[in-house]
């Protein structure tokens, strides 16, 4: 049976079985910055401890990881907190997988985005992962929506794509040329997700992290694609592999105070560089042992692998500062970019 992508995905990737829903989670497929470095969770306990700031130190500090796949990333904030802060934070690992086996007990595993955030809500590589239909131009210069079948992914064109909301996106944030075969991914459906988990945060900070292209830069015949054991593979909606476009982040951005930058710029602001430091800095003799087991050290190349031109740092950063001055978080944060 062919379906529209958005259909097909959402069952694939969520439904009964479904490729998210397994218990080797995502790490057992691609791997993410999450996975790439324990620098990273130390970044994000960084932007929490700053958003806390901002907030004036609340009694209760929300951090909520949205797609947290099998909270690998909100063990490790927990654990890089000063323990003043983890003290007085609730975590959230919203995810529609359930509860791994021996998660930290601090986490709350959730299957939707509590109601009231107070603090951070970060969401990596999460938009990327809402289902999307594509339309494909056809011989004839017509938008039409691509059908796939369920069992092998075989595409064909279906309807032409009409009046409305999704033709309405289209033209706003990613206009097709008439050249056959041109396609795009229409973005709608996240726009929406997204503009939800900022009504979410009462106040302080909402990040999407994904891969990303922008106005006047999208990709000429789309960005869909799978991933299965670690490679790429072709995209069949039959729950064997993930299924991922690229997101327009820039149409994603709810208000005025949306930032967008790459993951070097905003990691650098947070103490992830990629260079070494000079020697004439290492100490001459090794510090005393510190009184609890510290965290293990980063490979060296962990730092330039964050923040590479042309990997995971290209990765687009969507900054939403709600209730807070957006200066308190951001101050400077664009000005670190290496020349």
């Amino acid at each position: 049976m062919s379906r529209t992508w958005r259909d097909a995905a959402e069952e694939a990737l969520y439904g009964p079985g479904g490729f998210y829903l397994r218990t080797e989670g995502p790490a057992g497929h691609f791997r993410t910055s999450v996975h790439a470095s324990p620098l990273y969770a130390r970044a994000v306990a960084a932007l929490l401890t700053r958003v806390d700031r901002a907030l004036g130190h609340p009694a209760t500090l929300d951090f909520v990881d949205v797609g947290a796949g099998r909270g690998e990333l909100t063990s490790g904030v927990l654990d890089a907190l000063e323990p003043a802060v983890a003290a007085r934070t609730r975590a959230y690992a919203v995810e529609r997988a359930g509860r791994p086996a021996g998660l930290d007990g601090r986490i709350e595993w959730v299957a939707g985005i509590p109601d009231r955030v107070n603090g951070l809500l970060f969401a990596n590589e999460w938009l990327d992962n809402v289902p999307v239909d594509v339309v494909e131009v056809d011989g004839n210069g017509t938008a039409r929506l691509v059908l796939v079948q369920e069992k092998d992914g075989t595409e064909t064109l279906g309807e032409p794509l009409p009046p409305g909301p999704d033709s309405d996106w289209l033209a706003r944030w990613w206009p097709l040329t008439a050249e056959p075969g041109s396609r795009a991914e229409i973005g709608r459906p996240r726009d929406e997700a997204w503009a939800r988990a900022v009504d979410a945060v009462r106040g302080g900070l909402a990040v999407a992290v994904d891969y990303a292209h922008h106005q006047g830069r999208r990709p000429p015949f789309g960005t869909l694609t799978g991933f299965r054991d670690g490679r790429e593979c072709r995209p069949v909606p039959d729950g064997s592999c993930d299924i991922t476009a690229h997101v327009a982040l820039d149409a994603c951005a709810v208000g005025g105070e949306a930032v967008l930058l790459t993951q070097r710029e905003a990691l650098q602001t947070l103490g992830i560089r990629s260079a070494r430091p000079p020697l004439a800095l290492a100490p001459c003799r090794p510090p005393p042992p510190p009184p609890a087991p510290a965290p293990p050290l980063p490979r060296p190349g962990e730092p330039a692998e964050l923040t590479a031109r042309g990997g995971l740092g290209d990765f687009g950063w969507l900054l939403q500062p709600v209730g807070v001055e957006p200066d308190a978080l951001l101050v400077d944060i664009a000005d670190h970019e290496e020349q």
